[in-house]
């Protein structure tokens, strides 16, 4: 009679246990994982629609930055910790490509996308958004010392701008590296250090990151004594955004003269590996409909792909595009970036 009693306890732990397995096994094959760096982020509302529609769960996993996210991905190809990988930009594109992590895919929203966006043309990586890193200044400071606003990278190493200007370390921050390809991309690689040892020369103030620059020295955002910083063209309208009191106006604004922005574009690819294709390409999809690109600005204050999305009123009047962003391709920054970088610490900081 204990013999039976405990074949039919064993028997039940059994059957429990399959059950969770089922559940368990059941729940992964309903979530679709989405590898991206820690600043990306999209209204709960939005992603609520794509998991409803399509009756799947989106899991995302945060990496750190872009660069150690990507390092991530690909050291781990072979055993896939995701389905997607959103967050690789311009900077890091050559690096992704030749880490031969991610499958084409012809979405058919890319056909309404400009093709200055589309920098892969296997298609191995899409783009999403796009922001251009810049000069801002603090419009009240130059008011009230009757000084003209820098209007180009040339005007950063005249007297008059001694010691007003707080750029990132391009070793330790993307806008600092993207403001370092600015410069390379305006004045090219045979001036870039020169116009550098100016600006150290014009002491220049290097923070190691973007918030410690713009809100622990800019003057417009502390009680810093630096009336200019490397950020970007959006942030005139993040400042009115999360204004505490209401504001027609945004006190800062973008230098985006000729050549002295550079245009970052964030991009999506679907790893190989991922056993959940078809549900890949429609996270895809998702993420170049209006929808998704729609919520971009204000989650993430950069501009949508999709000429198509509507942008909200505080954008529309106070982020601004660069008509002409400095350009640097894609090869010769994975090329180059640590001899750049190299060069640059050893003319600035050392």
């Amino acid at each position: 009679m204990k013999t039976n009693n405990k074949n039919r306890t064993l028997l039940i732990i059994a059957t429990l246990f399959l059950i969770l397995v089922q559940i368990s096994t059941a729940s992964a094959e309903k979530t679709i994982t989405i590898m991206t760096h820690d600043s990306f982020n999209v209204s709960k509302e939005v992603i609520a629609r794509f998991e409803a529609e399509n009756q799947v769960k989106i899991s995302f996993l945060k990496s750190g930055d872009a660069g150690a996210a990507l390092i991530q991905a690909i050291l781990s190809k072979d055993n896939p910790m995701a389905d997607l990988f959103y967050g690789v930009d311009n900077t890091f594109l050559s690096r992704a490509i030749k880490g031969d992590i991610f499958e084409p895919y012809q979405a058919p929203a890319l056909a309404a996308i400009p093709e200055q966006f589309k920098l892969d043309k296997q298609n191995r990586l899409l783009p999403v958004s796009f922001g251009d890193v810049c000069l801002n200044i603090d419009k009240k400071w130059f008011a009230q010392k009757g000084i003209q606003p820098p209007a180009s990278l040339e005007d950063l190493v005249k007297p008059e701008y001694r010691g007003l200007l707080v750029v990132e370390n391009p070793a330790t921050s993307s806008p600092g590296l993207a403001f370092l390809l600015a410069t390379i991309g305006h004045f090219g690689e045979d001036k870039y250090i020169s116009f550098w040892k100016d600006l150290r020369s014009n002491e220049v103030l290097v923070s190691n990151g973007w918030e410690d620059a713009y809100y622990g020295h800019f003057t417009a955002a502390s009680k810093g004594s630096r009336p200019i910083v490397v950020s970007y063209a959006s942030s005139p309208a993040a400042t009115v955004h999360f204004a505490k009191e209401p504001m027609t106006e945004s006190p800062t604004a973008a230098v985006l003269g000729s050549g002295s922005a550079f245009r970052q574009i964030e991009f999506v690819g679907i790893l190989k590996g991922t056993k959940k294709q078809a549900m890949a390409r429609k996270l895809v999809d998702f993420l170049l409909s209006r929808p998704f690109q729609e919520d971009i600005p204000l989650q993430m204050f950069v501009f949508p792909v999709n000429p198509a999305a509507a942008l909200p009123p505080v954008f529309s009047k106070h982020a601004q595009i660069a008509q002409a962003p400095a350009m640097v391709p894609p090869a010769a920054i994975e090329k180059n970036r640590e001899q750049w970088i190299e060069a640059w610490t050893e003319a600035v900081v050392r």
